[in-house]
């Protein structure tokens, strides 16, 4: 006797999906990029004066965004910035000096540019020129990053230029985040001589650009920064110069104050392109 079809039929079962793998967040995709292949032992020693990853959560900076970082000199931030982006999909602007300043910044910028070439590991690193021409396309940018950087503009007499150069490459809504060193209020605002600023000043460049001031935090202040070096900023590492000339060595130079401070005291300010 067959029993095909005896009895009656339950109901049909299908089977369930395999559950799907929940996306990295960003927090994670930071952690990876800081602890990543692309930075070296002395880039990762310097992260207890630079605390990269609360600096770039302060200023928001999510992997999926458009990101232009000024004047990134060697690239110790574009190590991380340029990983962390490729992870989420973003894109990674480098407004590098001009390379026609002088001798020195056209061999930094083939330099950068031959390192960031690895698109495995960078991602397609797009390298521009403060000051000639733009950023980024127009209103593209969620995020300009500058760091150590606004102190040699005002000395140049460049900043104000700068910083609107800045303001047309963010999107309305788009934030500028600011790292420099910080004068003690009250110094004079025309002498960054020692190579600090004080956040007055910044500010109010920032702001008769059309920024408008969101906050500051002091993740990268350093109480034990004095501020009154004999070579300006420059005699604290990482640049531990020992005489008045760049590269220059007096080897009877005691550096045991300046090395006992580490690096100097810093700013850290989100500013915000208006929304309308």
């Amino acid at each position: 006797m067959s029993l095909g079809g005896c009895g009656e039929r339950g109901p049909t079962e299908t089977p369930s999906a395999p559950p799907q793998a929940s996306a990295p967040d960003a927090a994670t995709l930071l952690d990876a990029a800081i602890a990543g292949p692309a930075r070296s032992k002395e880039d990762r020693a310097r992260d207890q004066w630079r605390h990269p990853k609360e600096t770039l959560q302060f200023f928001g900076v999510d992997p999926t965004m458009t990101v232009v970082e000024v004047w990134p000199g060697a690239g110790w931030y574009a190590r991380i910035l340029a990983p962390y982006l490729k992870s989420g999909g973003g894109v990674y602007y480098a407004a590098q000096i001009d390379p026609r300043s002088n001798e020195r910044a056209g061999t930094l910028v083939e330099q950068f540019k031959a390192e960031f070439s690895d698109r495995d590991l960078f991602g397609d690193v797009r390298v521009t020129t403060l000051g000639d021409g733009e950023l980024a396309p127009a209103g593209s940018a969620d995020a300009v990053l500058t760091f150590r950087n606004v102190h040699n503009w005002a000395a140049s007499g460049d900043a104000d230029e700068h910083f609107k150069a800045i303001f047309a490459a963010l999107k309305p809504g788009g934030i500028l985040g600011v790292v420099d060193h910080r004068a003690s209020e009250g110094a004079s605002d025309e002498d960054v001589s020692s190579g600090y600023m004080t956040e007055s000043a910044v500010r109010k460049i920032a702001e008769e650009a059309g920024f408008e001031f969101v906050a500051a935090t002091e993740i990268n202040a350093n109480p034990k920064d004095t501020k009154d070096h004999p070579f300006g900023v420059w005699t604290l590492p990482p640049v531990r110069r020992s005489s008045p000339s760049a590269g220059q060595i007096d080897p009877a130079f005691d550096r045991t104050k300046y090395d006992s401070i580490g690096e100097s005291d810093r700013m850290t300010l989100k500013f915000m392109k208006p929304r309308s």
